[in-house]
This record gives structure tokens, sequence and C-alpha cells, in this order.
């Protein structure tokens, strides 16, 4: 990641990236009134803790309970009509999916979902209430995703891959547009970093408007596919394993066209969690927010927690969303996790 010190440098990084902020501001007119302005609220414990305020972007709050559905239901609207009524096909960990099979009903049109045996049954079983057709295949995002290209090929399906997709990231990226009208002093913002559609979208919009914020990516140590790309300077493949931040796993493509070079671009830093940091997050969510956040929700929580990130003013964290097993959810809490 390049040195982003000072303005200039930034704005002429925002100026060269293959998603333009316009498009951006153009999702925020598309999705008005179809999702969600997800509240922003102060955590007291957060900003007694930090010395500085620290506020919560709430996406659970949105009706597939996570911000997947930003990106997934401006993807939808800025389809022509013949390509939405092929039907539409992706690959998900989940949340993109639930988003997708949603924004597919809304507009009346047929959807189909590939996941991993990696993927939570309360997830999968969630995409499948929304009517969309899954198709569990193979143990990783990639074993998905070659089930994706074998149904456009075959069937002619239309696909919305689950970030590296310019509508997807413009979708996420009304998340920053928010996060500056809301809180105008903001000077850092911790968001969940999986494929770099949430964490790129976000960036470019937070960066255009305001390149002093510091923008951080959070992920879990072990398979996040984006830190270990960063770190290579290039798209590698990542061995995707159980984690309990399982929306934050799976590859980014070795094709990448978009997030990568977001990600590279804008962030400036990526920090990675253990499984009890997470869990601790998780459970700082419940107890002192009155929050049920899933592990790739509170991974803000738990850089903060871990002392992992240091607020040094007035501080965003992207709570992703709250789809979480209740069972594990209840062991978690009570301190079982191991």
């Amino acid at each position: 990641m390049p040195d982003l010190a000072d303005a200039a440098s930034i704005r002429a990084a925002v100026a060269d990236l293959p998603v333009a902020f316009a498009s951006v501001t153009a999702a925020a007119g598309r999705i008005a009134g179809r999702v969600e302005r997800a509240p922003l609220v102060a955590s007291l414990n957060l900003t007694e803790r930090c010395g500085h305020p620290v506020h919560l972007k709430l996406e659970t709050r949105q009706p597939v309970g996570a911000f997947k559905l930003r990106g997934a239901m401006n993807a939808v609207l800025a389809l022509d009509e013949p390509a939405r009524r092929r039907g539409l096909v992706t690959a998900s960990t989940g949340n993109h999916g639930r988003a997708l099979a949603y924004a597919a009903r809304e507009a009346g049109v047929p959807a189909v979902v590939c996941m991993s045996a990696l993927v939570p049954l309360n997830k999968v079983e969630a995409v499948r209430a929304l009517g969309a057709e899954v198709r569990i295949v193979g143990r990783s995002q990639d074993d998905a995703q070659a089930e994706v290209e074998r149904l456009v090929a075959g069937r002619g399906l239309t696909a919305i891959p689950p970030f590296d997709h310019p509508d997807v990231i413009a979708g996420q990226g009304t998340i920053g547009l928010e996060l500056i009208e809301d809180l105008p002093a903001l000077a850092l913002v911790l968001i969940p970093l999986s494929g770099g559609g949430l964490a790129g979208g976000i960036a470019l919009a937070v960066k255009t408007l305001r390149p002093d914020v510091r923008v951080i990516g959070v992920s879990m140590e072990r398979g996040a596919a984006m830190a270990a790309s960063l770190k290579a300077g290039r798209p590698v493949d990542v061995t995707e394993e159980e984690t309990l931040a399982d929306s934050l796993g799976g590859g980014i493509g070795l094709s990448n066209r978009y997030t990568f070079p977001l990600c590279r671009a804008l962030l400036d830093e990526v920090v990675l969690l253990t499984d009890d940091e997470i869990a601790a997050g998780i459970r700082h969510a419940a107890m002192e927010e009155g929050e049920t956040v899933e592990g790739a929700g509170a991974v803000g929580i738990a850089a903060l927690l871990a002392g992992k990130v240091h607020a040094d003013g007035p501080t965003a964290l992207i709570v992703s969303g709250g789809n979480i097993d209740p069972t594990v959810h209840r062991r978690i809490v009570k301190g079982d996790f191991a």
C-alpha cells in the first residue's frame, strides 16, 4: 500500500482507480428507499475506553441483516431488463447470497446462490427462505465460483459477483457517504475486510470527500485473502479455513480487477485478529452494546478491545452483519467459546 500521507497524493490515487466516485453517488440515488439508512449510534463504553468518540454503523438493521443488500440491490437495479430476466447467479459465503435473493425477489426474477459446505446452515436456510435456488458445492468459495461459471455458460444466467464488480462496490460505498454526512468530524473508520467490496467502496467515498480520514481494514488471521494479496503485491490464493468470521472467508480471485486496486491504493493499514479476539468483540457487542453481531461484524470492536488499533479522533466501526448462528452466539456470550 502506498504512502497516503498527504491529501494531494490521495486525490491522485482516487482519480486513477477503476471505480469512480460518481458511481457511488449514483448508487445512493438508485437504492434510496430500497435499503435502510443504517443508524450510526454512539458507543459510550468504547468511547470511554478509547478517549475519543466511537460510533457503530449498524448495518445489522438491513432487511437481510447485513450491508450486502446495498451492493446487490444497486447491481440488480443497474442491469438492463434482458439481463435481469435471464435470472441471476452468484457465489457467496452467506450474506451476499441472502442479499441477492432479496433483491431478485423484489425485482421478480429467479436467482441461484452457490455456496460451499463451510457456510453455516443458518445462512444457507436464510437464502432458501427468500426463494432462491441454493447449490452447495465443494469446500471453498473457489468451488462455488466454478459452479457459477458453469451456470452462466450452460443456462445463460447473469452473474452478480459478491465483491469484484463496480456496481456492487458502488453500492457498498454509499455507507461512506452516510458516514461523512452523519459524522463530519470523522477521523478513523474500521471496516471488515474480505473480498474488498465493502472496504474498497467505503474507502473510495471517504477518501474522496475527506482525504485525511484513516481507513483500516480488519480481518481474521486465518485465510485472510485480501491481506495476503496486499502483502504480496498481487492477488494470491489462500487456503480457506473455518473461522468465527466466516463471512470474511474466500479468495479475492487471481483475475481481480476492482477491489484489489482499490484496497491497495486507499487502505492505510490492515489488522488481523485471532478467533479469541473476534469472540471478545461479539461478546462485547452483546453485553455492552445490546447488539447481536456475527464474527465479521464484530472485528472493528475486537480490534479496539485487543489494542491493535488506537483511536486518534472520532471513530466509526462498520458493524457489517448480525447473521450468526444463535447457538454459537449463546456459547460465545456465556464465555464457552474455545
